[in-house]
C-alpha cells in the first residue's frame, strides 16, 4: 500500500480525501503541522508527501525527503511557487492539480467584485443592527466598464465570460496569449492604464512577482478596483496600501496575501496580528480580504482529492509517468509531459 504523509491537514481535507484513499487503496498519514525543515521527519516511512500552498518545500526539505526515500511531492493545488523545482529535479518528482474547478475561483473573484462595488458587506452589517440607511452605500454599474484580466488560463477565461455577461469591455494580458481566441490582448502597460477593474489570474514566478507595484499603480486610473485570487506575491502589499491611502486605488478585493503563510487558514481571532500591513489593509473600508477560500467548494475539493490520488498512483503504477508532473528540465514546467509522455528524469 502506498503511504502518503499529508501535511497541513484541515477537517475538510480529511472529509474529501478519505473516500478516495479507501477507493484507490492508499494510506494517508494526516498531519496538522505544515511541512518545513522542522517537520520533514514526520514523512519517514512514506512513499510520498501531499502538500498545500503554505508548506515550505525548499531545498533543505527536499534533500531530507529524498534521504528518507520519498519519491513524490504531490501538490493539492495548481500553484507551485512554494516548491523548489530546481532542487527537486533528479531527486523527487513533483506533480500538481492543474484544474480542480476553475469555476470556483472565477466565481469567487466575481463575488468579491460585486460585494465591493455594491457595498453588500456594509449593508449586511448595518441591517443586522436594524440600520436601514443608504448613506455611504452608493456603488457603480459594472456594465460598460473596462476590466483588465492578467492571465488567461482556464480561470482567467471563465472570469472573462462572467465579465462579458455583465456587459463589460474585456482586455487581457498574458505572456503566452491563447491561440485562436477572441480575447483582446494588450500590453501590460496599456491594461493598467485603461482598466477600471484589474483582476489577477496568473501564477507566481520570478517574472510576475510584484507585477502590481508602486510604478504600475501610479499608471492606473484613479479609483481602480484590484482583485487578486491567485497568489499574494503578485502584489506589493505595501505599495497597494499606499495606493489605497492616496485614493489612487478605489478598492481592493484580496483572497490571497503575500505573507499569508502564518495567518491564513488559522483562527487568529484571539491574538494580536503582528503583520502591520495586513492589519492596515483589513482596517480600510474599501478593502475586502477573504482567507484564500476561492477554491473552497464541494466540487473543487472532490476534484482536488481525486486528481491528487490519481497523480500519485500514476507515478507508482505507470513507470514514473504522470501527466501532471511539473518538469524542471525542459523549462516548459507545466506542459512538457503532454508532449513527451515519459519520465522527467
Amino acid at each position: 500500500m502506498i503511504k502518503i504523509a499529508f501535511y497541513d491537514t484541515k477537517p475538510y481535507d480529511k472529509t474529501s480525501f478519505e473516500p478516495y484513499a479507501e477507493r484507490y487503496g492508499v494510506h494517508f498519514r494526516f498531519l496538522e503541522t505544515k511541512l518545513n525543515e522542522d517537520t520533514t521527519e514526520l514523512a519517514k516511512g512514506c512513499d510520498a508527501v501531499c502538500v498545500f500552498v503554505n508548506d515550505d518545500v525548499n531545498k533543505t526539505v527536499i534533500e531530507r525527503l529524498y534521504e528518507l526515500g520519498v519519491k513524490v511531492i504531490a501538490l493539492r493545488s495548481a500553484g507551485y511557487n512554494n516548491v523548489d523545482l530546481a532542487a527537486a529535479y533528479g531527486k523527487i518528482h513533483v506533480m500538481h492539480v492543474p484544474a480542480y474547478s476553475p469555476y470556483a475561483v472565477a466565481e469567487h473573484a466575481s463575488a468579491l467584485l460585486l460585494t465591493s462595488v455594491r457595498r453588500i458587506h456594509k449593508a449586511y452589517n448595518r441591517t443586522r443592527d436594524f440600520n436601514f440607511s443608504l448613506n455611504g452605500l452608493m456603488g457603480f454599474d459594472l456594465h460598460g466598464k473596462t476590466v483588465g484580466i492578467i492571465g488567461t488560463g482556464k480561470i482567467g477565461r471563465i472570469f472573462i465570460d462572467i465579465c462579458k455577461g455583465f456587459g463589460m469591455k474585456v482586455i487581457a494580458y498574458d505572456a503566452y496569449p491563447a491561440a485562436n481566441s477572441d480575447i483582446e490582448y494588450v500590453s501590460l502597460d496599456t491594461l493598467v492604464e485603461t482598466s477600471d477593474i484589474i483582476s489577477l489570474h496568473c501564477p507566481l514566478t520570478e517574472q510576475t512577482r510584484h507585477m502590481i507595484n508602486a510604478d504600475s499603480i501610479e499608471k492606473m486610473k484613479k479609483g481602480v478596483v484590484i482583485i487578486n485570487t491567485s497568489r499574494g506575491g503578485l502584489i506589493d502589499a505595501e505599495a497597494l496600501l499606499n495606493g489605497i491611502r492616496s485614493r489612487k486605488v478605489g478598492a481592493a478585493c484580496l483572497d490571497v496575501y503575500e505573507e499569508e503563510a502564518d495567518v491564513f487558514f488559522e483562527d487568529r481571532s484571539g491574538h494580536i496580528l503582528n503583520d502591520e500591513v495586513l492589519s492596515r489593509l483589513i482596517s480600510m473600508p474599501n478593502v475586502i480580504v477573504t482567507s484564500h477560500q476561492a477554491f473552497l467548494t464541494q466540487e473543487a475539493l472532490a476534484n482536488i482529492a481525486e486528481t491528487t490520488v490519481k497523480n500519485v498512483l500514476s507515478f507508482f503504477e505507470n513507470d514514473g509517468v504522470c501527466d501532471n508532473e511539473l518538469c524542471y528540465r525542459c523549462g516548459n514546467v507545466e506542459h512538457c509531459k503532454k508532449e513527451r509522455k515519459q519520465r522527467c528524469f
